[in-house]
C-alpha cells in the first residue's frame, strides 16, 4: 500500500485527479487481466482432469480393478501405475520453474501459451481425484475453495495493512510442507497427512492475500517506473501465483473433507 500512496502523492498538483483516476482504472484492468488468465487456466485444468480420468476408467473388466464395476483402461494403467506417473506428477513443477526462469526472455504471447500448457499438465497431474473422490464432493470442495479464495483475495486487494512481511514466513512454511510431504511418502502416516493438509490450507490462504497485494503493488511500481511494457508478463506471473494458491488450497481441503469412492 505504501507504493500506492507514493504514486498518488507523485501526482499531486495540477492534473492530480486525472492521474489518480488513470492509475485506478489501469489497476482494475490489470487485476481483471490477472483473474481472467487464472480463470482460463482453471477451466483448462478442470476439463483436462475430467477428460483424462474418463479415458482412464472403464466398466469393462481389466487387470486393474479400482472399485465396484470400475477398472483402469490400458491408458489409465500406464498413467497411474507405470513409471509414467512420476513424469505426470513432476511435469507441472518443471513448467513452473521454466516460466519463472524464462519469463524475461519470452514474449507475452509465448508466456501465456506456456501458462496454459502448464494448466493442461496440471489437469493430467490431478486427474486421479476423479478416481478417488466422488464427483459431488469434488464440486462441493471446489465451491468452498472458490468462496474462500475470493474472500481472501478481496481482502488482500482492499486492505490498507502492509502484509509484505508475511512473504518470508509463508515461503518457509511452504518449504516445510514439501519436506513433510516427502517424509510422509515413506511414513504413510494419516496423522501427519492430516496435519500437512490442515496447515497447508492456512499457509495457502495467507499466500492468496499476500500475492494479491503483491500483484497490486507490482503494478503500481511499474506504472511509477514507466514499466508498462512488462505489465502483460506481470499479469501472467500474478495469475500463476494465484492459480497455484487456489489449486493447493483446493487439493488440501479435498483431502480433509472430500468423500472417497
Amino acid at each position: 500500500m505504501a507504493e500506492f500512496e507514493t504514486v498518488r502523492r507523485a501526482g499531486a498538483g495540477a492534473g492530480a485527479g486525472v492521474r489518480t483516476a488513470q492509475i485506478d482504472e489501469g489497476l482494475r484492468a490489470h487485476m481483471n487481466s490477472v483473474y481472467g488468465l487464472m480463470a482460463g487456466a482453471m477451466v483448462i485444468t478442470g476439463l483436462a482432469a475430467w477428460a483424462i480420468a474418463g479415458l482412464a476408467v472403464s466398466s469393462e473388466p481389466t487387470a486393474y480393478q479400482i472399485g465396484p464395476d470400475k477398472w483402469l483402461t490400458a491408458f489409465g494403467a500406464a498413467l497411474y501405475t507405470s513409471p509414467l506417473k512420476w513424469v505426470v506428477m513432476l511435469l507441472p513443477l518443471a513448467f513452473v520453474f521454466g516460466i519463472s526462469a524464462g519469463i524475461n526472455r519470452l514474449s507475452t504471447a509465448a508466456a501465456q501459451l506456456i501458462f496454459y500448457a502448464f494448466a493442461l499438465a496440471m489437469g493430467a497431474s490431478i486427474s486421479s481425484i476423479f478416481l478417488v473422490f466422488t464427483n459431488s464432493s469434488i464440486a462441493q470442495v471446489f465451491f468452498i475453495t472458490a468462496i474462500a479464495f475470493a474472500s481472501l483475495s478481496l481482502w488482500g486487494y482492499t486492505t490498507k495493512r502492509d502484509i509484505s512481511g508475511w512473504g518470508s514466513f509463508l515461503i518457509m512454511g511452504v518449504i516445510g510442507l514439501i519436506v513433510a510431504m516427502l517424509v510422509n511418502i515413506w511414513l504413510a502416516s494419516p496423522a501427519l497427512g492430516f496435519a500437512v493438509s490442515a496447515i497447508g490450507v492456512l499457509i495457502f490462504a495467507g499466500l492468496t492475500a499476500y500475492d494479491t497485494q503483491n500483484i497490486k503493488n507490482t503494478y503500481l511500481q511499474m506504472r511509477a517506473a514507466d514499466g508498462e511494457a512488462y505489465l502483460g508478463k506481470a499479469a501472467i506471473m500474478g495469475a500463476l501465483s494465484l492459480y497455484l494458491n487456489f489449486i493447493n488450497m483446493f487439493m488440501m481441503l479435498l483431502s480433509l473433507f472430500g468423500q472417497r469412492e
